[in-house]
Parts: structure tokens; sequence; C-alpha cells
């Protein structure tokens, strides 16, 4: 008979299993954080990035939400809520979970929006100004370039193909 000894211990899934680099720190950033991470205000509706700092083991969020963005439900002295989407079987669920500010962070994924917006106002406020037709607002990814003729003349076509491989003792 062939069968596991009664020694061997079974897999442990504990909560922060399979984290070793998931939460380990950047070169040259171990250790506490900095001071801005607490002095940093957080307003409900604002987006926030999920990164766990290992450091502080204090109110660190589960190994599924680290690198996930959310948005700020509530706010309390040392921690903020976050509302996140959570992919569980063939559903998206909204998930709330608290989490502290030492593990979150201001999330740039607006940044780019926000300034499209200013921008269009200035281009709508200008050609209202000007007395211009309306100005189309939509990214423009632009035309496909022309095609191109590659005359041959002159020149003479030479084919390419790879030498055979020759074995040298």
């Amino acid at each position: 008979f062939f069968f596991c000894s009664p020694l061997a211990m079974p897999r442990s899934n504990g909560y922060r299993c399979n984290t070793r680099d998931l939460f380990s720190r950047p070169f040259r950033q171990h250790g506490m954080p900095n001071l801005q991470t607490y002095l940093t205000t957080y307003k409900v509706g604002d987006y926030v990035d999920v990164v766990a700092n290992s450091a502080i083991q204090k109110g660190m969020p589960h190994k599924y939400y680290h690198g996930k963005t959310g948005i700020v439900w509530n706010v309390t002295p040392r921690a903020v809520g976050v509302e996140l989407n959570k992919m569980v079987g063939n559903r998206i669920m909204k998930k709330r979970i608290f989490v502290r500010v030492e593990h979150v962070q201001k999330s740039k994924c607006r940044e780019h929006f926000l300034t499209r917006v200013k921008e269009n106002e200035n281009k709508k406020r200008a050609a209202k100004e000007n007395n211009q037709p309306k100005v189309s607002l939509k990214r423009d990814p632009g035309w496909p370039s022309d095609s191109k003729l590659v005359r041959t003349t002159g020149t003479t076509i030479e084919n390419v193909t790879p030498l055979e491989y020759e074995f040298v003792v």
C-alpha cells in the first residue's frame, strides 16, 4: 500500500497565503509610511486605489482587493469605507470594505477625464465668443495614413532566406 505519511501537514490556505511578493515593499521603501499618507484628506465620492502596506498590519485589506480601484462611501477618523466591484462566479458584486488610510491612495484614473472636460468647456466658450459653429469635442483617433507607391525601377529585388545551419565541432 502507498499512502501519505500521517505526519504530513495539509496545505494551509490562510488569510495571507501566497502574498510573499504581493505584499513585499518596493526597493528602499521599507519601514513606516510617510506623514503624507496620514495628512491626505478623503471625501465621499473620491476614487482611491487600495494598495496594502505590509508595514502596517492593522486595517489591512484582503489580498483580493490589493490594486483595486474603488469609490469612498464613508470616512472615519482612521479609515475610509471603499466600495469596489468583485467578480463572484458569473456576476459582479458591489463590496463595501473599511480600510485604514495607510492602505489607500488617491487614484489618478480620473485626471485625464477631468482635464479633457475643462479643455472642452474652454473650446465651447471660445467658439461661442467668436460666433463660430459648434465645435466637435469627440476624441479623434485621426485618419489612416495615405497609401504610398513603392517604385522598383533602378533596383533589384533581393530574396532574403535564412542560411542553413552548419554544425561546427
